[in-house]
Order: structure tokens, then sequence, then C-alpha cells
């Protein structure tokens, strides 16, 4: 059963135009169990006193064998947004009630394929995020290759890229592709790519025998990526899916 905490608010910074990463710690000073790609859910009420909830996946860095102290997410900015004037208003002390952890859209040991596609748009890079420790460890095993294709509009809104493309060179088995929409970066890198993360898809060539896919972001990508992936052969039960969608 998913616990009911507090959490405070320690540190922010603005990581894109419209994005926010949050680190929290719980008021009541426990840690957070969690596996990466689980997320937790923000509990709150409009000003009518409806209550409501937003979810936010998990972005701390971590392995998931023992609790965390931090604990961070990235909120996008939404128009209008009661979880966006919520969030966005909160400072370096402030409480936020929240459950959770909920999810499974996280690694598993019984999977065993030589390549893993992870696939992403916006704040859905943020579970990839925390499983890294987790993809070093696949990758020192030997005999596996992850692929991350990240899309966004352009450069500016590529959340944490450097960090992936840190990661990318200190481990020749992950490869990051950032996949640019709109804008080509000013300096390009040898990995990026030009257009929508599904037409990328296209010259990874899935196979069934080969590749398990993760897809996580806007629900069209979600979509038209979870199509194309079919056409390729995957079966269903090799492609997993967590869809984000804004809510005011």
């Amino acid at each position: 059963m998913a616990d009911h905490f507090q959490l405070r608010l320690v540190d922010s910074s603005m990581i894109a135009p419209t994005v926010r990463h949050l680190a929290f710690e719980r008021a009541d000073g426990q840690p957070l169990a969690f596996q990466p790609g689980q997320f937790l859910q923000v509990h709150f009420h409009y000003d009518d006193g409806t209550a409501t909830k937003r979810s936010y996946s998990v972005a701390t860095v971590g392995d998931g064998s023992s609790p965390v102290t931090r604990i961070e997410i990235a909120v996008s900015y939404v128009e209008g947004g009661a979880a966006t004037k919520l969030l966005g208003e909160l400072r370096n002390g402030g409480t936020i009630d929240a459950s959770g952890p909920y999810g499974r859209f996280c690694l598993q040991e019984a999977d065993h394929h030589p390549r893993y596609l992870l696939i992403a748009t916006g704040t859905g890079v943020t579970p990839y995020r925390a499983m890294l420790p987790q993809i070093e460890k696949l990758l020192a095993a030997g005999d596996r290759e992850v692929v991350l294709l990240y899309g966004a509009r352009n450069e500016g809104e590529l959340l944490y890229g450097e960090e992936f493309e840190a990661f990318a060179k200190d481990h020749p088995g992950f490869t990051f592709h950032g996949c640019l929409s709109r804008q080509p970066r000013a300096v390009p890198r040898p990995n990026d790519r030009a257009g929508h993360v599904q037409a990328v898809l296209t010259e990874l060539r899935p196979s069934a025998e080969r590749d398990i896919a993760y897809l996580c972001g806007n629900p069209n990508m979600v979509d038209a990526a979870f199509a194309a992936l079919k056409e390729f052969g995957l079966p269903v039960h090799q492609i997993r899916r967590e869809k984000y969608i804004s809510s005011r």
C-alpha cells in the first residue's frame, strides 16, 4: 500500500523555459523507497475546495536497492494550470501533500533482450534519468545495448541532456539521440537527429528478436511509436508505455 506524506521543498531550478526541477525531502524525515520508473501523486485542492491530484515520475537517480532522502520531480508549465500555480510558486521550506510510489514502468530483471529502446518526449524522460544506475549495471553484465531517443522541439527543451550525454561518453553501450523537431543545435552533436522520435526508429530497425521498448511522454508520440514498433514486428508485451497528459 502506498504511503501518504508531506514533502518539503529544499531546492529548485528551471531546467527549460517551461520546466522546473524540484527537490524535496519528506517532512517526517523518512526516506522514500521506490523503483526507478515509478511516480508520486501530489494532492491539493482547487480554489473551490474540490480535491484533486497530479502524477509526477520520480527523477531521483537511484538503483532501487535502497531508499532515498532526496525526492526529485520535473514539472511542466501549463497555462492556467492549478498544479502549475501550486508547484511553480512553491518556495524553499514550503510543503505539499503526496502519496506513492505507484506504477510498474520499471526495468524488469526477467528481461533478457540484447537491446533496450528507451523513447521519450518532454518530462517523460525523467524515469530514464532515475534508471541510469540500473542501466549501468545492465551494461556491465555485457551483451546488452541501450538506446535513448529523446524528442524535443529544440536544444533548450532537452531536459537533463548533458547528463545523458556524459553517461553515453562513459558507457559505450549507451547511445543518446537528441531528436529535434523544430530547430537543430547551434553546434550539432554527431548523434543528434532531425524530426520526431518515431521517425528515427526506422534508422534503428527494431526487431522482436533483439528489442524491448519503453515509451514515455506525450500520448500522440506514445501511440505513434507504439504503432511503428508493432509494424516492425515487436509483440505488445515487448512494448511498455506510460502516457503523460498535461492537466489543468
